[in-house]
């Protein structure tokens, strides 16, 4: 029998928003930017260079680590509450470094993706993601094209922290659009 997830949240989140990337993502748009076959190469061996390198939280680890301990209230033999996805851009190989971060942060995330340079978009539906969380806004908007859920991080978030207590998930929404109809929106934008 196939393991469905029809009563499961299952949130795909991009490696970039799970854990800071930014030297390496830094690294590889330089590089490629030079020399494109070449920028590949000098990002593969500083990923496996740095393999061991404890990778710091990202803008979404505090949503993701919030919303795996929703598992918690999950009842006795179960599917949990909450799946969560990693779709990387990297290779398996170079992939291994957010593996390893998974582990020393001691997520319990065991689905992955890495698809080598292509979108994770593509993945969506054959891993059932019913969210998709990126810093990557047109991996965001392409996803959102194809009729699923889907939120980019544009920015560096302030550097202030909300302390929310452990088992707590909170989650504001603009509702005009998004909770209502775009009625309002609509009406906002021609009249004012």
């Amino acid at each position: 029998m196939a393991t469905t997830f029809e009563n499961t949240l299952v949130v795909g989140i991009s490696a970039t928003a799970l854990f800071d990337l930014s030297d390496a993502d830094k690294l590889f748009k330089e590089e490629v930017a030079k020399d494109p076959q070449n920028g590949i190469e000098i990002y593969k061996q500083y990923m496996l260079e740095n393999e061991e390198k404890r990778l710091d939280e990202g803008v979404g680890f505090p949503l993701v680590k919030a919303l795996l301990s929703l598992n918690l209230y999950q009842g006795k033999g179960q599917k949990p509450l909450v799946e969560v996805v990693v779709m990387s851009r990297n290779s398996p190989e170079t992939g291994m470094r957010v593996l390893n971060a998974i582990r020393d942060h001691k997520l319990n995330i065991t689905r992955s993706a890495f698809t080598a340079g292509e979108s994770g978009a593509d993945y969506l539906e054959a891993f059932e993601v019913d969210l998709f969380l990126t810093t990557n806004e047109s991996d965001a908007q392409m996803v959102i094209d194809s009729g699923s859920c889907s939120s980019a991080v544009l920015s560096i978030p302030p550097t202030y922290r909300c302390e929310i207590p452990d088992g707590q998930v909170r989650i504001a929404f603009d509702g005009d659009a998004v909770i209502f109809d775009e009625t309002s929106e609509l009406v906002y934008k021609n009249k004012g």
